[in-house]
Order: structure tokens, then sequence, then C-alpha cells
């Protein structure tokens, strides 16, 4: 299987929460980066904070990624794709603003990568565990093997009534669905093979452009609502939860997918473990007195997991080394308190 330790990568989205981690890291490890975003406003804040890496780095503008042929220009002349690019929030009422940009994002780059990407090797998915799950009551262990249809039938039943997180979970599971679908029609000609990485829910410091709190992505604004400022009760603390990974992990779950032969053709999950709310908040409290110590009679030994992840295939493929709990807490606030949030 090819795979990608050099060379110049193409970052979909590079001004989203976790593509400019990945951007950084490729940067870091002595790739190019091409990055693509929406408009001219949205790259200045990158080659500003990229501007040491002369260039090595540069932003080319894809304002619709679901046009046809969006991407055709960008995928010439880079070695691999590493598409993040995909909206993410829980606000759209038809379903299709979030299904939309998602699929069509996603086969067309496939597409463009098929059609021009002809020193292309190795493509990179970031999908979802959303795309993994299924609501339970019962305490679950997902693996690579699973798919949430149950949000995708959802949306397809109840349409703009469907609830915001399951709109969210279809865009996802059927983004991917289309991508392995594309990878599986064309496979016996095409120079690259495909990559799909599956995370939780992301938490970590910031480097995108983002001026406050209330501007931060989905996961990163509940970690800052419920964590900083308080905003969960006692309850919902001590048992409401899932599972994360560190952004900067998955960072470099990116780059190890394009290097390791291994990772050519397959679905992996990349988490760091479960949670509680309460488990972040004890490790807050504990750095920052200041902030609320919320339910101090949480026992973590006895919360119940609801969402947790086989985490074989990716020790096997990628070996990521996770941070801890609480050095991602403490380097969030750290983060915070740079930027005067805290």
């Amino acid at each position: 299987m090819p795979t990608v330790s050099s060379g110049k990568v193409l970052v979909t989205g590079a001004n989203g929460y976790i593509a400019v981690w990945v951007v950084k890291t490729l940067l870091d490890q002595g790739f190019s980066v091409r990055g693509t975003v929406r408009s001219e406003d949205k790259a200045t804040h990158l080659r500003e904070l990229f501007k040491s890496h002369g260039d090595k780095f540069e932003v080319v503008i894809v304002e619709d990624i679901t046009t046809d042929g969006a991407f055709d220009q960008a995928v010439q002349g880079v070695d691999a794709i590493e598409h993040t690019a995909s909206p993410f929030h829980f606000k759209a009422n038809d379903p299709d603003e979030l299904i939309v940009p998602a699929v069509h994002g996603t086969t067309g780059i496939l597409q463009s990568a098929l059609k021009y990407g002809t020193s292309v090797k190795r493509v990179v998915v970031t999908s979802s565990c959303a795309a993994v799950l299924s609501l339970s009551n019962e305490p679950r262990v997902f693996s690579e093997e699973d798919w949430n249809e149950g949000s995708v039938k959802e949306v397809r039943e109840q349409g703009a009534a469907a609830s915001q997180p399951a709109k969210y979970r279809a865009s996802k599971t059927l983004a991917e669905r289309a991508a392995w679908a594309f990878y599986e029609e064309h496979k016996g000609k095409l120079p690259w093979d495909l990559v799909v990485l599956n995370p939780p829910f992301v938490f970590g410091p910031a480097i995108h452009g983002v001026g406050a709190p209330e501007s931060l992505n989905e996961s990163a604004r509940e970690w800052y609502l419920k964590v900083v400022k308080g905003e969960i009760d006692n309850e919902g603390l001590a048992n409401i939860g899932s599972s994360y990974v560190d952004v900067r992990d998955l960072a470099l779950a990116h780059v190890l997918a394009l290097k390791k032969p291994e990772a050519g053709g397959e679905r992996i999950i990349v988490s760091a473990g479960p949670y509680k709310w309460q488990d972040f908040v004890n490790a807050a409290h504990k750095l920052n007195p200041k902030i609320p110590a919320g339910n101090t009679s949480y026992d973590p030994a006895k919360a119940t997991h609801l969402f947790q992840y086989a985490p074989d295939k990716q020790r096997r493929i990628l070996g990521v080394p996770f941070r801890s709990l609480e050095e991602t807490t403490k380097d969030t606030l750290e983060d915070f308190k740079a930027r005067g949030w805290l």
C-alpha cells in the first residue's frame, strides 16, 4: 500500500478547529501544505499563523465545496489529501443543510482526486464516531464494524422534525458511506487508497481564528460552557458524557494515517477513552479553584459509560500516545486564560 512520508498535502477546511492542528502537525513534520478555505478573510489568520514556514504553506480559496469540480485545481500536484471540511453544528432546520455539504464535499474531492490527482497516493477523510454509534440505554463498546443507521432512519422519516444530533450524525454516516462506495467502485483505477478516521468528541486548545468563546466550534464551546461556566446540574455532571480525544492527538493520527502502510483501506476509531463531565470539572477545579467544584459526591469508579470504543485497531495501526484527560484540561484552561476567557 502506498504511504506518504514527505511532499505536499492538501488539507480541506484548513481554518477549522481540527484542520488547523492537522496543518501545524504536518508542517512540523516537514511536509508542505496547501490548505483550502471558503474566503480570503479566513485565509489571513492562517497565513499569519504559519508564516515562519515560508513557501511550505499556501492557501487556496474554494468558495463552495458542493459545486462540481470545486477541488479540481486544488488536488493537482499534491501527494496526499486530508479531507476535514464538513459542517458541525446543531442549528440546521432542513437536514440537507448538513447532509448535502458533507456528502457532496466528500464525493466531490474524491472525484477531483480521481480525475486530476495524478500524484496523490493516499486520501484521509475525517469522519466521526457519530457515524459509528447507536443510541442505547445499555453500555456498549462500539468498533469499526458498527454503523449509525438509526440517525439516518430518523432523518429520513422525520425530516426537519428530527433531532439536531440526529441530523448531524446522519450527515457524517451518509458522507462516510458515500466515500467508501466511491472507493470500492473505482478502486481498480485509483493510484491512491483511502483511510477514514472516526473520532468521538474533540477537545483541547484552539489555534484557529476565534475571537470569543461563543465562536468556538461545537465541542470546544460545550466544554467551555459545562466545565468553565458550570452550565450543567450535578446530576448531568455525574451521568452525562461520552468518549473524547485531544485535538492534537487527532491531528497526529491524521499524519500517521499517511505514513503507516497498513492504514490503507481502513476505517479507524481514534478515541482516548470515556468521560463524564465531572471528570473534566474535577481536573479543572484542581488546577483552578475559581472553577466550580461541581458534583463533589461523584465517584468515577461507579460511573456507567454508555458509549465506549474498541481501541484495538488504532493501537495496532497508528499507535497514537494519547494525552491524559488532565493534560487536555490543563492546556485548554491555559489557552482560555491567555485569551482572557478565565
